[in-house]
């Protein structure tokens, strides 16, 4: 829990950072990829490229194309839709998908997820109820691609440790997590990267190497960890920890200047799917 709970404070800072710096001015596709870079570079020194599993191996790669490669991809996009507060509101369903992949791989399956993912989708209209545009609605299925991809990654690594225990730390082999975003942020720079969108200003390189080294490096090495060391149920929660810790920054440091009063019945109403799941999920569960 230690770990989740230092990441969800080191990470309450990246969204607004984002926001803040990056977005609208930096190629979002180079900024992921300098995340992945710089993050793997600070991995490759503790790697073992021999005597890892290669089911480990094969793994690790599959749970950075998910986790990282592809969530970051997504989130970026839907940073071109969606404000700050929304991207954070709009994350809190990522324990509804963390839930299912859990029961996903344990052959179960709750109905009541499924009426608790519409609930927070009504929550999200309620957010834009009087501007719902084409672009808001890409935003938003951007944003819920991340977080079932994020929750898949977290959830695999959990099971992928759990199925094939070692005696190889951990840090080891987490280069090749970075190597799995690799396959998906390299090709994806290459075709859609745009080079006249570079950063220009010593704080966007600045951001930049925070988010590399620090959110992508640390941070997700040290979510992953902690992910292992909690049940399926903790870690949903945690995922959550991080919209409260996420608004308060950018609405107290930035001041974004945002309907308060709608952001808070649209997130009451998600929050409602988020215990409509948990009170009632565990009372219909079918097994396959």
């Amino acid at each position: 829990m230690t770990y989740l709970v230092f990441v969800t404070i080191l990470w309450a800072f990246s969204f607004s950072l984002i926001g803040e710096y990056l977005a609208g001015s930096v190629d979002s596709d180079f900024a992921v990829l300098s995340r992945v870079i710089l993050a793997g570079l600070l991995f490759l020194p503790f790697t073992r490229f021999r005597g890892v599993p290669a089911p480990l191996v094969r793994g690790t790669l599959l749970v950075g194309v998910l986790q990282f490669g592809i969530t970051y991809l997504c989130l970026y996009r839907a940073f071109g839709y969606l404000t700050v507060p929304e991207i954070l509101l709009f994350t809190i369903t990522t324990p509804l998908y963390v839930a299912l992949i859990d029961d996903s791989l344990y052959r179960r399956f709750s109905p009541i997820a499924l009426l608790a993912a519409a609930l927070a989708v009504f929550g999200a209209g309620v957010i834009r109820y009087d501007g719902i545009t084409e672009g808001y609605v890409i935003g938003f299925l951007l944003l819920q691609m991340a977080n079932f991809t994020f929750a898949a990654g977290q959830v695999g690594y959990k099971h992928l440790i759990q199925r094939y225990p070692t005696e190889i730390p951990t840090y080891a082999f987490f280069f090749y997590f970075y190597a799995g975003a690799l396959l998906i942020a390299g090709p994806t720079y290459l075709v859609f990267g745009d080079m006249s969108m570079m950063p220009e200003t010593t704080m966007q390189w600045g951001v930049i190497l925070w988010l590399g080294v620090a959110a992508s490096g640390v941070g997700l090495f040290l979510w992953n960890r902690g992910a292992c060391l909690v049940d399926a149920g903790t870690l949903a929660v945690m995922n959550n920890a991080l919209v409260p810790a996420g608004l308060l920054v950018n609405l107290l440091i930035w001041n974004r200047d945002e309907d308060l009063l709608r952001l808070v019945i649209g997130g009451g109403i998600i929050a409602l799917s988020l215990w409509v799941n948990a009170r009632f999920s565990r009372h219909a569960v079918i097994r396959a």
